[in-house]
């Protein structure tokens, strides 16, 4: 199966119903990256859980960090980024593959820095301006 590269989040969730509608909810913690936004339309693809797949069979998935999706940077790595937002502690936001997000400290929309990051998390990257307006 071949992934966009504008993926911006990638999670696991059960299908429900309420009041006539079926709703497949979002982890807070997509919200909070800032990988989406409350309000914005998205395109939403559906992939179904391996036939006789068990819940137990999804939780030992989750523990096997081989099986999911590594975030596209490492800790010491060089990036040139386009800072397309800023974030709500004032912050610059860049996204590379994948639609991962790399906070740059100090950074100004429009801006193409150099960065070294610094810190990886699963969902985020912090990038540390190296060379600025490249």
């Amino acid at each position: 199966m071949q992934i966009s590269d504008k993926l911006l989040c990638l999670f696991n969730a059960e299908l429900t119903e309420s009041d006539g509608e079926y709703v497949v909810r979002i982890p807070e913690s997509e919200v909070e990256t800032g990988s989406i936004e409350p309000g914005d339309t998205y395109r939403v693809a559906l992939i179904s859980r391996e036939a006789g797949a068990s819940e137990e069979d999804d939780a030992s998935t989750k523990r096997r960090p081989s099986t999911e999706p590594q975030p596209p940077v490492e800790q010491g790595e060089i990036r040139y980024v386009e800072i397309e937002d800023i974030g709500k502690q004032g912050d610059g936001i860049a996204r590379v593959e994948r639609g991962y997000v790399i906070i740059v400290p100090g950074a100004e929309i429009g801006e193409q820095v150099k960065v070294e990051i610094s810190e990886v998390k699963s969902n985020f990257a912090v990038g540390e301006i190296i060379e600025e307006s490249i």
